[in-house]
């Protein structure tokens, strides 16, 4: 293990980060009520607008076809809305304006029409943090929507503390970065939530000791002691490239680089240092339902165990 301070200052990034329309989903569970504490605090730090999504189900096709019933004799959809009404009624949500959604279809579908409609910034969702078998043979519906959506997506897990009545404050951001075309349309997103002065943001490049071809820099070099320190001051090196010199009101930038499996060695650098949110990029997929049944997938492994919000934002698009 590594660790190298960067006093580099992080400069003006190109892209405005902006949380303008926020949408969280909820299933009116523990769960998705501490993510839309989450979202009302970022909604009122940012000054937005709040829209508040619950999905129920597609009706199961009928053998002979029918008019749809009315909303007033749908049952799920009038006690869906009592429940939003009572929701609204959270101390954390007194005095913030919100828009209620209640549809019906496939959550998948009914979500990306309301992020393309209603123009949303920043998806939030609660996770149950299902985890190992349960999540192989349940899948994650949370993975699944930060997976495909073409927002930037928050995701509060189960291990995620209930934010202050004061307000969220995101003074610390852990950065992990594996160099790739995903992480990279995640930096800016890192460098602008964490562009002020007094915070704090991490970039940490993880290691996985495997066989590779002989490094030109490891002629007569023969301990792995030895050859771990030229990974970690090449890497140290590529980290600080990701943030060129600013101005002095900038925030303190540390370079840290671990070996070890991506996924417990990113979580336990989250559960030392314990930032305030996790941004991370998410590389797409073929098919970003397949991704809700990958227990080896290193976001999802963080979402279940985090004591951080995470920010994943999606490289490129996905089927």
């Amino acid at each position: 293990m590594s660790t190298a301070t960067n006093t580099t200052p992080v400069p003006a990034t190109h892209r405005s980060v902006s949380f303008e329309n926020v949408l969280c989903a909820t299933d009116f569970s523990d769960a998705s009520t501490k993510a839309l504490a989450y979202a009302a605090g970022i909604v009122r730090t940012c000054s937005g607008n709040l829209s508040i999504i619950h999905v129920l189900p597609p009706d199961a096709p009928p053998a002979i076809p029918l008019e749809p019933w009315p909303a007033e004799l749908d049952r799920e959809r009038t006690e869906a809305i009592s429940k939003m009404e009572a929701l609204g009624k959270a101390e954390f949500l007194t005095g913030l304006a919100h828009a209620d959604i209640v549809e019906r279809g496939p959550m998948r579908e009914v979500i990306a029409d309301v992020i393309g409609r209603k123009k949303i910034d920043l998806l939030v969702l609660g996770t149950h943090g299902r985890g190992g078998l349960n999540k192989f043979l349940l899948g994650s519906i949370a993975e699944e929507l930060f997976r495909f959506a073409t927002c930037p997506v928050l995701t509060v897990g189960k291990r995620v503390a209930q934010p202050p009545k004061s307000g969220i404050g995101i003074r610390t951001i852990l950065f992990p970065t594996d160099f790739g075309d995903a992480s990279i349309t995640a930096l800016p997103y890192a460098l602008e939530l964490a562009g002020k002065k007094g915070r704090q943001l991490t970039l940490l490049h993880v290691i996985t000791p495997k066989p590779v071809p002989p490094h030109p820099s490891w002629d007569g070099v023969v301990t792995l002691s030895e050859k771990r320190q030229i990974e970690t001051l090449e890497a140290t090196r590529r980290l600080r490239d990701l943030v060129p010199a600013g101005e002095a009101d900038q925030p303190k930038v540390e370079c840290m680089v671990l070996f070890g499996s991506a996924e417990q060695t990113i979580l336990d650098a989250v559960t030392r240092c314990r930032p305030d949110l996790v941004v991370m990029g998410l590389r797409p997929l073929p098919e970003p339902r397949a991704a809700a049944h990958l227990y080896w997938s290193t976001a999802h492994y963080l979402v279940c165990r985090a004591l951080c919000p995470i920010l994943t934002i999606r490289h490129g698009k996905s089927s």
